[in-house]
């Protein structure tokens, strides 16, 4: 079989095409002046071609058809995706790539009483972790997702909320900066990274040790694996998210601690020279 066709939309999306080359496009106008590391542009690539695999290729057919791969797309597109995109710190690089009269009407958006507030809402610690364990939930709750695959339109709302909760939440906890005039310590960031494992780690259990068939939709649509029973794909897709989401926040504790002893190491260096 021709190996471009795995890269084929399964569902061509034109907000999903035209997001990820708007993203590319500026990301390589705004590289030109801003001058990002190689590292930086190595994070912001993986990670956006990471998440349109996952949400715009043969990936998402196999999605729709198999419990335990739609877990990796949803540990790609709320975890790992914009997990790497935040480590890029793509934002100077982005505005940079924008005509200057875009990039005035975003920082006069920012600038907006609203915004700000909003803004300051879901940067609520409280507020962030509740939102990222409970979407996760929320669409885990086997009558919202048996609705949410049968129907396009919440499809696509439910994987755009999981990305875009994703940014928001790993921008909060992984930028060392302020986010506008929100800035958290970085004990607070470590303690919002643990406090969203456990729920995950219950989820997955729940999923992982349920002794009937949660969600049915796979059985009635044709799973696209032949020979995984329905447990074995749903036991399989609740390791997942037991396991590798509560990873992902490990790492991102191991990468704030990283960054914090370094300048205080840099610093005794200096000192000590």
């Amino acid at each position: 079989m021709d190996w471009l066709y795995w890269f084929k939309p399964w569902e061509a999306s034109i907000l999903v095409a035209g997001a990820t080359a708007v993203a590319a496009i500026l990301f390589l106008k705004g590289s030109a002046r801003s001058k990002p590391s190689f590292q930086q542009k190595s994070y912001f690539w993986a990670g956006l071609v990471s998440v349109y695999l996952v949400s715009h290729t043969q990936f998402d057919y196999y999605s729709e058809h198999q419990f335990f791969i739609h877990r990796l797309q949803h540990l790609v597109l709320h975890h790992l995706g914009p997990f790497l995109i935040v480590l890029s710190r793509p934002s100077a690089t982005l505005l940079g790539g924008m005509p200057p009269r875009i990039r005035r009407v975003f920082r006069l958006m920012a600038g907006w009483r609203p915004v700000q507030h909003l803004i300051r809402a879901l940067c609520n610690p409280i507020v962030a972790v509740t939102l990222f364990c409970g979407l996760i939930g929320f669409w885990l709750l086997p009558a919202i997702h048996f609705t949410a695959m049968i129907d396009w339109r919440l499809y696509r709302l439910m994987n755009w909320s999981m990305f875009v909760n994703g940014l928001i939440f790993w921008g909060l906890v992984l930028h060392p900066g302020p986010i506008l005039s929100v800035r958290l310590s970085p004990g607070s960031r470590i303690v919002m990274m643990l406090a969203v494992a456990p729920p995950q780690i219950v989820m997955g259990a729940i999923i992982f040790f349920a002794s009937q068939e949660l969600y049915p939709i796979y059985t009635i649509c044709g799973r696209a694996i032949g020979g995984l029973s329905a447990l074995a794909d749903q036991q399989i897709g609740g390791i997942i998210l037991w396991i590798h989401g509560a990873m992902m926040s490990a790492i991102g504790v191991l990468i704030v601690v990283r960054n914090e002893l370094m300048p205080r190491k840099h610093v005794r260096q200096e000192q000590s020279s």
